[in-house]
């Protein structure tokens, strides 16, 4: 795999020694970025961001979070268990269960505290922007690994629309549309869009004889609307709600109990998960001359129904069942959270000497789950309902207050020297209810969690910066009574980077090196005998790593990209299980790349083609303490091309066209079900067909 990558990175390099110095007119686009809760160049702010602008999403064919985050270096994504459910890991800090996730995620300004928010359809985008490095200072709890804020599209003030339709192979079909314009007058603009997606399936169940990875249908409409109160001040309002049903814990079970054994599924239960997700934002902003004020108010609500298999095969394949106990075992789960969250802040206005933000925010989460396992007697999912085969049933509430108060302020000491300082502090009441027994839990958390950077601009097109900074995520509380409570986890960073534009604009090239001291490190498991997903801690983690960055533009119609990312997390206090100490952490894989070259040139008139190759390439990945169980790297390749026109579009599309066999989640037998593995395949090769129109 190191091989391929060099063969990629060398013959990037060799195009880039052959062509001549400056070949293009027309330079890199220049990107705006609202990272520090201002709108700033991203050449000028000293974090390290990956940005998808929506020119960027389109000509990626990006229509879920999986497909963006697969171009980010040191970031991975990886669907498993429900159909919701996602595991992200960001610089070595990773994703637990029914917990708090290890990065800030933002849409329209509302912060997605849920792990089943990450997981969505992306449409009808202005931008995505990922930070990598804790962010907590501006971004507060969860930040501890980064943030990535989502912008959905604002409406125009002119009449616009557009609409996408894609078919594919396994009888896949997804579109999209919108339309926005003015009410009445420019004064009130607004924008409808509105996404679906169905999937027949591309992976077998071969005991079932049908598809693992159907989805019947996930939807979504949204409304936004703008009010231009007056020159100083706009209000913004949007909703949107959303349904789905599909396939859920489509595991393997690995007989073999090797992490490079790609089987497909073959359980005796028919899975299925559906729910519904809605959510409504009301944003507020003033000029007030000296500052900008901001308030965001939002509201979510989260519902998701599962029944799948516990035993992941078959009475033919495991005469023995569940822990040899000769029966066949079936799991559900019963999801339902509401958030609510407020925020308000001041952001200083000009371009003095100093900048500054403040602000404060809240937030209120209520939590129901309901988990049981019950004997499986034909494969039905209402047997759950059943009392005399219910074997075990857990049923807890979470209630969560979140409050938080931060300040950050830029100095310029000189032209060309900037001191950045910055504070925040968290504090989270959380109570956990026993709805069985009616047994309750409760705990406190709170950090300070502080950000000082240093950076120097000698030119426009340099950028400079050193960063100590630090984040941390809440503990909890677990509905297992094996180990019924989490401990808080805090970071602390510090990191050197630099960005540079090169050739007039033509290359970029953007790189960073950090070291990050994490304690008490959350990480997951599954203890099978009492179905209960477990969140625990690791005393201490060091990781060490980096990233590097290219994009260039040797013509107007020709550019490339490179990017690779490294992080080595290694345990290094572990009372429970000191025989890992030294070992990666769950779920890791030490480094990823990404590579690719597109090509727009004119045909005919207003006639263009375009084309797009590139690849994703990934190090080995350790899925569990003892590093056992360790999947080889892997590497996937997707490839565009098509015919543009000023109002139209089409294109033939393909992801993983190498077929690539790879677990998005494998867990050994030591922690999974009875004697074998199992493991969440990722998506299989996938083609197709899209056309755009747009007006």
């Amino acid at each position: 795999m190191l091989r391929r990558g060099s063969r990629y990175g060398m013959g990037l390099l060799a195009v880039w020694a052959l062509a001549p110095p400056v070949l293009a007119q027309e330079a890199l686009e220049e990107v705006v970025v609202t990272a520090q809760k201002r709108s700033e160049r991203l050449q000028d702010v000293p974090i390290q961001v990956d940005v998808f602008t929506a020119q960027n999403i389109a000509d990626a064919g990006i229509r879920s979070t999986s497909d963006f985050v697969s171009y980010v270096p040191n970031m991975t994504f990886d669907r498993a268990d429900t159909y919701r459910n996602s595991f992200v890991v960001i610089r070595g800090l990773a994703q637990v269960t029914n917990a708090d996730p290890p990065i800030a995620v933002v849409v329209d300004g509302v912060p997605q505290v849920d792990q089943k928010q990450f997981n969505m359809r992306m449409f009808d985008l202005d931008q995505i922007e990922v930070l990598k490095g804790p962010q907590g200072t501006l971004y507060g709890r969860n930040a501890l690994g980064g943030a990535v804020i989502v912008n959905t599209s604002m409406p125009t003030d002119h009449l616009s629309g557009f609409g996408s339709l894609t078919a594919g192979n396994g009888s896949s079909v997804s579109g999209a549309a919108g339309i926005s314009g003015p009410l009445a007058s420019d004064k009130v603009t607004f924008r409808l869009s509105a996404d679906y997606a169905h999937q027949g399936g591309m992976t077998d169940n071969r005991y079932l004889h049908e598809k693992s990875d159907y989805v019947t249908r996930d939807w979504s409409t949204r409304g936004r609307l703008r009010i231009k109160a007056s020159d100083a001040w706009t209000i913004d309002i949007r909703g949107q709600f959303g349904e789905f049903s599909g396939a859920t814990n489509q595991y393997s079970w690995v007989k073999s109990a090797d992490a490079n054994d790609f089987v497909d599924p073959t359980n005796s239960f028919h899975p299925n998960s559906h729910g519904q997700s809605s959510d409504a934002v009301i944003k507020v902003d003033g000029d007030l001359g000296f500052a900008t004020l901001t308030w965001i108010n939002g509201y979510n609500r989260i519902t998701e129904v599962s029944r799948a298999d516990l035993d992941f095969s078959n009475p033919v394949q495991d005469p023995g069942g569940f822990l040899n106990l000769g029966i066949q075992v079936g799991q559900g789960q019963d999801l339902n959270t509401k958030i609510y969250s407020d925020e308000l802040r001041l952001a200083s206005n000009g371009h003095g000497p100093m900048r500054w933000v403040v602000g404060a925010s809240y937030q209120y989460s209520d939590k129901s789950l309901q988990t049981r396992a019950f004997v499986d007697l034909n494969g039905q999912p209402d047997q759950i309902d059943n009392p005399n085969l219910v074997i075990l049933n857990l049923q807890v509430r979470n209630r969560y207050r979140a409050t938080g108060g931060f300040a950050q302020v830029d100095y310029d000491i000189s032209p060309t020297v900037t001191a950045t300082a910055g504070v925040r502090y968290d504090h989270d009441a959380r109570e956990q209810r026993n709805l069985v027994n009616g047994g309750s839990s409760h705990a406190t958390f709170s950090a300070w969690q502080p950000k000082a950077t240093l950076t120097w601009k000698p030119s426009s097109d340099r950028t400079y910066y050193l960063t100590a900074s630090s984040g941390y995520r809440p503990g909890g509380f677990n509905a297992s009574p094996v180990a019924p409570t989490y401990r808080r986890e805090y970071v602390r960073n510090f990191e050197a980077g630099f960005k540079s534009t090169f050739l007039d604009n033509h290359l970029s090239l953007d790189g960073a090196v950090f070291y990050m001291r994490d304690r008490d490190y959350q990480y997951y498991y599954v203890d099978v005998r009492t179905a209960s997903q477990i969140d625990q801690n690791i005393e201490r983690v060091d990781i060490k790593g980096g990233e590097l960055s290219m994009n260039w533009r040797p013509l107007d119609a020709w550019s490339l990209f490179a990017d690779f990312g490294f992080s080595d997390a290694k345990i290094k206090e572990l009372a429970s299980y000191p025989q890992f100490v030294d070992h990666y952490t769950p779920n890791l894989t030490p480094w990823n790349a990404s590579v690719g070259t597109e090509y727009r040139a004119a045909l005919s008139g207003d006639l263009k083609w375009y084309g797009r190759i590139d690849a994703q390439l990934y190090g080995r990945k350790y899925w569990e303490l003892d590093n056992v169980a360790v999947q080889d790297a892997k590497q996937y390749v997707n490839a565009r091309l098509g015919l543009e026109q000023q109002r139209w579009s089409a294109y033939l599309w393909g992801r993983n066209i190498t077929n690539t066999r790879a677990y998005s989640q494998y867990v050994s037998p030591a922690l999974g079900i009875g004697v074998a593995g199992v493991g969440f395949l990722v998506p299989s090769v996938s083609y197709g067909i899209e056309l755009r129109v747009k007006f």
